[in-house]
């Protein structure tokens, strides 16, 4: 019995010993944590519970021109409420009033914000989430109810602060004016002007914020001393007109709903700057509505038909190897070239004259002259095109610009029809800005500008960088090339494939285009015929002030396809409106300039004003203003009725009349 005692004292004081072993160890490694690696801990426990996070900077606004807003940034707050921080005296005073001003504020029930307040006191909830998304204003107002006012320690206001990207102009130039996103694995998405020059201007510099993590993954910010402010990024200046960009918006939206269009562009160019004034791209959804999907005019490469004619009448009639007047047989609408059929529509126009191969757009002619004057040597030919910088890319702003692609000899897409193709803009590529720059070189008596999106970066008043004007080609051809060019344009209105477009009203210049497309499958398209309608140009003809581009693909066969039908309607429109809704100022060049009619309306008033003064002048001719002028400022006290505006036709009292008191007299004008 003794023994069996023993054992069990002996197990009992082995045991105590290993607890007492156990229990030094843990004072040990408790006094080491304390105070041999403490500091350490105490960091990583900090670190692990309080964290810096970025305060996005608000992005710089876009605009248009005239200041219009395109693009900006609105600031976004989410409000919510520390519910330990506050006194009692403090919670039991505004909790009340706090909830009846929420409930006001949202249109829910005070009680129920009361009883969710209440328990996250309760269970020492530091973050409890009340409103989101909230505006500036908004912001404001919350920030004033009760409780809130006495801030984020003794009120429990809390607030995190977000920015949202809008576009006050809706969809129209939405993809032009773009964005910039970044995705959760840092990857950006940059399109258009805001995607271009986010990086350097637009998104400024974040701030810092310091944050204490209070469970359920839920960060609550707390303000400090080390809070870094966020630098708001730059603003920019397009040169987009609202105007004329909404004009052309709708203009080539109207005619892709009537022509059922699969997509297509329209830029307008300002001649002398080279600032785009507008800029449209719209594409179909599967539900028949259209978007601005891509960025068609800039990024879109494709084969331009027949506005491509011009550059190679340009580089014939430079290289002097025809002349506008060289006779060029265009057969009867058909003709063989190296085991290839060329076709125009129609049944061919014979024998005719360069201008009028350019002005019916025959490809047969366009094809004859470019095979007989370079088919010994295309590199003369592409050698012109290159000079041009048809070749190459405009290196505009905007990102993703298309790359042009005309053959050389030795390339993959050259054989003996290549020259002959390309010169009706077949077997090459073009983008609608590369064509368009082009044309607005033309425009521009010979000078090819780089087409420019942005005008200056400011910041509020200052700027920062100012965009000029610049020259890529000084003189594309010579001042003859030139005028005969623009005759020829000016005729393809007037009696040519664009003669539907033609107005007594407003002059236009330019080319029509209608090429085919996907047409690898020939008896596939045969089924199923695709084209690509376009027409580019300038206006005024004579002293152009914009150029345009307009490119429709895939139009319904059964409504139309041409492009004079198609593109040209929407090109006219454009022209038209911009006419009647912003009427073009001509710039002053010097003060010395004399209008010969002005001198000659000038002094017949002087001579008529110093010669009558109680007897009827003669004033057939003179403007209707200036004649009311003078009759109002004769010694005798008359009354004057004018018909009409313009220049007088016909006046009631006869010359050498004396007129008497109160007498009326009539005008006639036109």
């Amino acid at each position: 019995m003794a023994t069996t005692e023993t054992n069990i004292l002996n197990r009992l004081y082995f045991v105590a010993g290993c607890m007492f072993v156990f229990a030094l160890a843990v004072v040990f490694k408790l006094c080491s944590i304390q105070f041999v690696h403490g500091e350490k801990y105490r960091a990583m426990a900090q670190k692990r519970a309080v964290k810096y996070f970025d305060i996005p900077a608000n992005r710089g606004n876009i605009y248009s021109a005239d200041g219009s807003l395109l693009a900006m940034s609105i600031p976004k707050y989410d409000i919510a409420i520390d519910a330990v921080t506050s006194s009692e005296k403090n919670f039991k005073k505004y909790i009340k009033p706090l909830c009846d001003s929420l409930a006001t504020f949202t249109g829910k029930p005070s009680n129920s914000f009361e009883l969710k307040i209440k328990k996250a006191r309760e269970t020492e909830d530091q973050y409890l989430a009340l409103l989101r998304n909230l505006s500036y204003s908004e912001f404001i107002r919350v920030r004033n109810f009760p409780l809130f006012r006495l801030g984020a320690v003794r009120g429990g206001f809390v607030y995190n602060q977000t920015t949202k990207r809008e576009h006050p102009m809706g969809g129209i130039a939405e993809r032009s004016i773009g964005y910039e996103r970044i995705d959760e694995n840092n990857y950006a998405t940059r399109v258009g002007i805001d995607g271009a020059f986010g990086k350097d201007y637009l998104r400024g510099k974040n701030g810092k914020r310091l944050k204490q993590k209070i469970g359920k993954g839920e960060w609550k910010p707390l303000r400090d001393a080390n809070e870094i402010e966020a630098k708001d990024g730059y603003d920019i200046y397009t040169t987009i007109d609202v105007n004329i960009q909404d004009i052309a918006h709708h203009s080539l939206l109207g005619q892709l709903e009537k022509y059922e269009a699969d997509h297509g562009c329209v830029v307008v160019m300002d001649v002398k700057t080279g600032e785009i004034k507008a800029i449209s791209n719209l594409g179909r959804n599967r539900e028949g509505k259209y978007y601005e999907r891509l960025n068609y005019a800039v990024g879109e490469s494709h084969e331009p038909g027949s506005t491509f004619k011009v550059m190679a009448m340009m580089a014939a009639l430079e290289d002097k190897v025809i002349d506008t007047s060289t006779v060029v047989d265009t057969k009867n609408g058909s003709k063989r070239f190296y085991g290839r059929t060329i076709y125009d529509s129609g049944a061919g126009h014979g024998k005719i004259s360069a201008a009028k191969a350019l002005e019916v757009s025959s490809n047969i002619g366009l094809a004859t002259i470019i095979d007989d004057n370079y088919k010994d040597n295309p590199e003369k030919f592409l050698k012109r095109l290159r000079q041009w910088r048809l070749n190459d890319t405009l290196g505009v702003s905007i990102i993703g610009e298309g790359i042009p692609d005309i053959p050389h000899p030795g390339a993959s897409n050259w054989s003996r029809n290549a020259l002959p193709s390309i010169s009706y803009g077949y077997n090459m590529e073009l983008t609608p800005l590369q064509t368009l720059a082009f044309y607005n070189a033309i425009a521009n008596n010979g000078q090819l500008i780089k087409p420019r999106f942005l005008r200056a970066v400011k910041e509020f008043d200052r700027d920062i960088e100012v965009f000029e004007k610049e020259v890529l080609v000084d003189k594309i051809c010579s001042e003859q090339t030139l005028s005969k060019i623009k005759d020829i344009l000016k005729n393809i209105v007037v009696r040519g494939t664009g003669k539907k477009l033609y107005s007594d009203t407003f002059s236009m210049a330019g080319k029509t285009g209608t090429a085919w497309t996907d047409y690898a499958d020939i008896e596939a398209w045969r089924k199923d015929k695709k084209y690509v309608s376009s027409f580019a140009g300038y206006f005024p003809a004579d002293n152009p002030k914009y150029s345009c581009i307009v490119v429709i693909h895939k139009p319904s066969t059964k409504v139309g396809f041409y492009g004079a039908d198609v593109s040209g309607p929407v090109f006219k429109r454009i022209a038209q409106k911009i006419y009647t809704d912003t009427p073009l100022i001509d710039e002053i060049q010097t003060v010395e300039f004399e209008n010969a009619q002005v001198v000659e309306d000038f002094e017949k008033f002087n001579s008529v004003s110093n010669t009558y003064k109680t007897i009827m002048p003669d004033l057939v001719g003179m403007p209707a203003m200036d004649a009311i002028a003078f009759l109002e400022n004769m010694d005798v006290n008359i009354k004057v009725k004018l018909n009409g505006s313009g220049r007088i036709k016909s006046q009631s009292v006869s010359e050498n009349i004396k007129l008497k008191p109160n007498q009326t007299i009539i005008l006639e004008a036109s």
